[in-house]
């Protein structure tokens, strides 16, 4: 894949997500990338930082929200309608 937008090849992989996933998954990029935890973790595999630019610049000029003055208390909605949907699921005990 060359970056640029056009028709999907065979050789191209398509994810859809939700725009709650997407906000949320953004969002937990621009936080973790540049971490040096997370930065030490994907160093071990330096060849997964392109799939990880990729997602992120897409993400990142694909969601007006980001630029809205109401974005926290968006993200904040998006986040718990996700935990809504699993359950006990990734909520850390004590979360209601």
């Amino acid at each position: 894949m060359d970056g640029s937008l056009g028709a999907v090849t065979e050789d191209d992989f398509m994810i859809r997500l939700s725009r709650d996933e997407a906000l949320v998954l953004s969002d937990w990029l621009h936080r973790m990338m540049g971490t040096a935890d997370f930065d030490e973790l994907v160093d071990r595999d330096q060849a997964v930082w392109s799939p990880l630019y990729r997602i992120s610049g897409t993400l990142e000029t694909s969601l007006a929200e980001v630029f809205r003055p109401d974005y926290p208390g968006r993200l904040q909605e998006a986040r718990n309608r996700l935990l809504d949907a699993l359950g006990g699921v990734g909520r850390a005990t004590g979360d209601a």
